[in-house]
């Protein structure tokens, strides 16, 4: 596991970090998400050893990290790195080879990382005639290429079109499931809240919520529910301790505690079949919202 504890980092007299805790399992995908300048860059750059943190620590399965265990990390930055007008599978291999990898087997995970990321048809292509999308690609090709033992990725899904996405996702997927600890950032809320295990929501250099994410939705659920029955339903806008929020015949969405909600199950059985009965969880994106209110500077970003 990748431990983040109490990071706290100062620009000049600027606070950008306060108290930054949270983990990172091995096996799981971790979405990183907030802001523009909430602290997610800063996080992770402290997490690889560009920035020094004034206080706190990050460890890998109990031990402090060292240089010799953040060469066996994987990193994406966020501003792409790579040469334009080097080829593709040519630059991938070298940086393979800056991590130890012999000429042959660098060229051999360079091609075969190309071609599970789909770029097998460019990999003899200089990098600048592709696509912003399939630079993005490429660029993800260089954070795996010497087989990391941590993935930390910098809004990776940028650029990317939706089959773009699934085919990183599943590439990802593979390390987070042979056990590797996997933290990306992102904007893209709905994206975050579809592929990860884990949330870490940040604003204003402060973490705001943590955790898994039916934990998180269960957490900040709210007290609505949804009944869809086969008769109508305009009497739930009369139950006692409900408040109707949408009503549609058949279809009802409403606001009520538990034993007021229950009430409304026993009697809308009683009446006619009941198709379904379901707590309404809250989207990433309402939790976001919820979670930050007190930062209205800050906007969810698309």
């Amino acid at each position: 596991m990748l431990k983040i504890e109490g990071l706290n980092r100062s620009f000049g007299d600027r606070q950008v970090l306060h108290d930054i805790t949270f983990d990172v399992a091995r096996g799981r995908l971790t979405g990183f998400v907030g802001g523009n300048g909430a602290g997610k860059t800063t996080t992770m750059r402290i997490v690889l050893g560009v920035l020094a943190a004034e206080s706190g620590s990050v460890t890998l399965d109990g031990h402090a990290l060292t240089a010799a265990d953040r060469v066996d990390f994987g990193y994406m930055p966020e501003e792409r790195g790579l040469y334009p007008k080097m080829k593709v599978a040519e630059q991938v291999a070298y940086l393979g080879r800056l991590h130890g990898l012999d000429r042959g087997a660098a060229m051999d995970r360079a091609r075969d990382l190309l071609d599970r990321l789909g770029l097998a048809e460019r990999a003899d292509d200089p990098l600048e005639t592709l696509s912003l999308g399939n630079q993005q690609r490429a660029q993800i090709a260089a954070a795996l290429v010497h087989d990391p033992q941590v993935l930390v990725l910098d809004e990776p899904f940028s650029g990317l079109d939706p089959l773009a996405v699934d085919v990183v996702v599943g590439v990802l997927a593979e390390y987070a499931a042979s056990g590797v600890p996997v933290l990306f950032s992102s904007h893209q809320l709905e994206l975050v809240e579809r592929l990860c295990d884990d949330l870490v929501i940040i604003s204003g250099g402060r973490i705001r919520a943590a955790g898994g994410r039916e934990e998180l939705r269960a957490a900040h659920g709210t007290t609505r529910f949804e009944l869809v029955t086969d008769g109508d339903v305009g009497w739930v806008r009369s139950a006692p301790g409900v408040q109707v929020v949408d009503f549609d015949g058949g279809y009802a969405l409403f606001e009520a505690a538990e034993d007021a909600a229950q009430a409304v199950l026993r009697d809308a059985l009683a009446r006619d079949a009941v198709r379904s009965f379901t707590p309404v969880r809250p989207t990433l994106g309402e939790i976001f919202r919820e979670v930050v209110a007190d930062e209205p500077e800050l906007e969810v970003a698309r």
